[in-house]
């Protein structure tokens, strides 16, 4: 990495801006020639050789080579031109969005070189925004090459690391925009439990103010602080329950119209603004303006979270400011929002708002807008995901399932629910259409159970989700990476864009196309890199190296976990998902040695509990608790996974008590010869093809043939989707 500065005044810019946080960053062993070649300058380091020629910067003054040379040209950069390979890095908002959007550049690309561009950034003084006094030119040049992880490493030691999220974000979270009662709110939650559906997180859309009724020489009931009390006559009282069922709670907040005198909260701060009460003189909305945020803050928010709110949703759709004196107003509320949460919870801190550009990942996580709800914008989430990790943004949250437009899809509801299980944040949402609620008990039965299985999925997968947080924030590794970041010289692993690695031992590879009508399965292209792959719902074993054609019913999702994968989950779903577990099922898969660490933390303190495998038939288990926040008396179940149905897979279990000692253990593995026999059966019996067809392909794929033989068979078959779904298992 290298920093571009130049300034016309001779004054140069080193406090921390919105974007850039350290500057003190080691130097690596460089060499500086001055006169040489026709340069007047050059630098040269292990990776990067500089040529400038005096001036202002430009593309004819100053260009940089990187070490590397992926393509027919070298690796060299014209100071201010594109780069044209850039594997680009995300957007603002996914607002109206059916399908693909253009994205902003990131900080990776296949050329082995980026930069970003610091000469806008306002400079972030003791926590104030302020211009730059002096304009200037402000780069930084990135080449790492196809390091791809060490590039976001460092871009995090530049820009600041990732705080934690909250454990209890990862969880499953319930958003409606919906004019709920009071009395309906709590008995939504009561029904949850009911379908033991578990639920972490309470949002609370713009219908918990008043929205209605407010007389019109205020404007629009778009912004709103005082609780709509013919909805919610004790609001305080439905708070407290939510937190004693272990809900946390959010509530939206569009804050453009400012402050009101309609408000409850109006006196105190014409108060404090000295506005004239009389006169009902509105508080503009100006947080570049500290009073003005001392007065949203003490006299509006503050108020609010003691009667029991948790964060804030903040929902600003108005736009950057466009003058360049003035900083986006996003911006401001992102950070200061954020750390006024860091303040009332320390370690804990959330807030829920838009993306507003590079530096935006250190104050999580993001709202990415009320996009349609079609198979288009299904299709687009999951590369859209993955890529902002690129810019180190890593805590996108969906609408999952669409907020807008659409048409009854159970199909479509289930597959993007499944993408929210297996994405940063699972917040199921929808607009207040009658009809568009995304309550699995809406949807047709299959699809209920379904989605009932896949949430609790979810908050079963919260202490290998919550090892990933912590990675995130400890060493800039994104619980959601694109598959190049692992494989970057294989071809492939750009081709497939979206499919991604979710934590360290799993890969997801979305369904985000309808069923096909004669199999009923959905069916997407999978590369799987060398080595042995296990399907996390069935257990079967694939051989990687090569593209596989997956197809799944609506009960299963192409989740694949490495030879020697180690997975934490958390049996006892329905419990708080803050609450350390008791209880851990680790599933292990066989065919490679691995060490995974399991790393819990509350407060400031981390217990890890470290998985040594060796592939073959044992595990150590050693546990590092110095503060004693793991439960006195902890089961930890072993399950021996793979090439065999999960339900029957051998299982083990470990009690640790208080001294948290150290444990080894023989495990068993089991391989079930027939499982993808059954697998085969199951689907045939499921096709809608004639019971003749079913019963001679059922009839040649049990002959003493080769795997060639077979799959010569099933390609001759006129239905080509069909043929597809059996030689996946053929070939397993």
């Amino acid at each position: 990495m290298i920093r571009l500065e130049y300034s016309e005044s001779g004054q140069f810019e080193d406090r921390t801006t919105q974007v850039v946080q350290n500057r003190k960053l080691d130097n690596p062993e460089y060499q500086v020639y001055r006169e040489r070649n026709g340069h007047k300058l050059e630098i040269t380091t292990k990776f990067i050789h500089l040529y400038y020629d005096g001036g202002k910067f430009t593309a004819d003054n100053l260009y940089l080579d990187a070490a590397y040379s992926y393509g027919t040209y070298m690796s060299r950069w014209y100071f201010g031109e594109p780069i044209q390979n850039n594997l680009k890095g995300t957007a603002r908002t996914l607002d109206k969005a059916d399908g693909v959007i253009p994205l902003e550049d990131g900080i990776m690309s296949k050329d082995g070189f980026s930069c970003i561009n610091d000469s806008e950034s306002f400079i972030l003084n003791n926590e104030k925004f302020e211009i730059r006094e002096h304009p200037e030119i402000d780069y930084y040049y990135f080449a790492y090459g196809h390091d791809y992880e060490g590039t976001l490493k460092d871009y995090y030691r530049l820009t600041g690391f990732t705080p934690l999220v909250p454990r209890y974000a990862l969880g499953n979270w319930w958003s409606r925009y919906w004019k709920y009662t009071q009395e309906e709110y709590k008995e939504l939650f009561e029904r949850f439990t009911d379908e033991k559906i578990p639920i972490s997180v309470a949002v609370m859309d713009m219908d918990w103010h008043l929205v209605h009724g407010i007389p019109k020489r205020f404007g629009s009931g778009w912004t709103g602080y005082s609780w709509n009390k013919k909805l919610f006559p004790d609001h305080k009282k439905l708070l407290k329950w939510l937190h004693n069922q272990g809900k946390h709670v959010t509530l939206n907040d569009h804050p453009a119209a400012g402050i009101r005198a309609f408000e409850d909260a109006y006196p105190a701060v014409a108060k404090r603004l000295g506005l004239n009460q009389e006169k009902e003189e509105p508080a503009l909305f100006d947080f570049q303006n500290s009073k003005y945020r001392d007065a949203y803050f003490e006299d509006v928010h503050h108020p609010l979270e003691k009667d029991g709110i948790d964060f804030w949703w903040i929902d600003w759709q108005q736009g950057q400011n466009r003058s360049a004196k003035k900083v986006d107003p996003l911006w401001l509320l992102n950070y200061y929002v954020y750390k006024d949460n860091e303040q009332q919870h320390p370690g804990e801190a959330l807030t829920l708002s838009r993306y507003g550009g590079p530096g935006s990942h250190r104050y999580p996580l993001g709202f990415s807008g009320d996009t349609v709800s079609s198979w288009s914008s299904l299709k687009f989430q999951p590369y859209f995901t993955a890529t902002a990790s690129n810019i180190g943004y890593t805590w996108w949250s969906h609408d999952i399932g669409g907020h807008m437009k659409g048409s009854y899809d159970s199909e479509l509801a289930v597959r993007w629910l499944q993408f929210g299980v297996f994405s940063p944040i699972n917040r199921l949402h929808s607009s207040n259409n009658p009809f568009k609620g995304k309550e699995p008990w809406n949807f047709d039965e299959n699809a209920r159970q379904v989605m009932n299985e896949f949430l609790r999925l979810r908050s079963v997968l919260v202490p290998y989700i919550d090892t990933a947080n912590y990675l995130t924030h400890t060493q800039g590794l994104p619980l959601v990476e694109p598959m190049y970041y692992k494989y970057p010289d294989e071809n492939s692993a750009y081709k497939v864009s979206n499919e991604y690695y979710f934590g360290s031992e799993m890969i997801v590879v979305p369904i985000t196309e309808p069923a096909d009508e004669i199999s009923g399965e959905g069916q997407v292209k999978a590369w799987l890199p060398k080595g042995d792959w296990y399907d996390l719902f069935t257990g079967l074993k694939y051989v990687g190296d090569t593209y596989v054609n997956v197809c799944r019913s609506e009960n299963n999702y192409p989740v694949f976990v490495k030879a020697g994968g180690i997975v934490p989950m958390n049996p006892n779903y329905m419990e708080n998902v803050e609450k350390l577990p008791e209880k851990l099922d680790i599933r292990v898969y066989p065919g490679r040695d691995n060490q995974y660490k399991l790393i819990e933390h509350a407060g400031n303190s981390v217990a890890k509990t470290t998985f040594d495998f060796d592939g073959i038939d044992k595990i150590s288990i050693t546990v590092e608790d110095a503060d004693h926040i793991i439960p006195k008396i902890r089961k930890i179940n072993i399950f021996a996974c793979g090439n065999v149905a999960n339900k029957n897979a051998h299982a083990k279990e470990i009690i640790f008590g208080s001294e948290k000692d150290s444990k080894i253990e023989k495990i068993k593995f089991q391989t079930d010869s027939k499982l993808s026999k059954s697998l085969i059966f199951e689907k045939l019996q499921h096709a809608k093809i004639s019971f003749d067809l079913k019963s001679e392909i059922w009839k040649q794929l049990n002959k003493e043939s080769s795997v060639i033989q077979k799959v010569s068979f099933l390609n001759s078959l006129d239905d080509k989707n069909l043929a597809k779904m059996l030689i996946e298992l053929v070939i397993a």
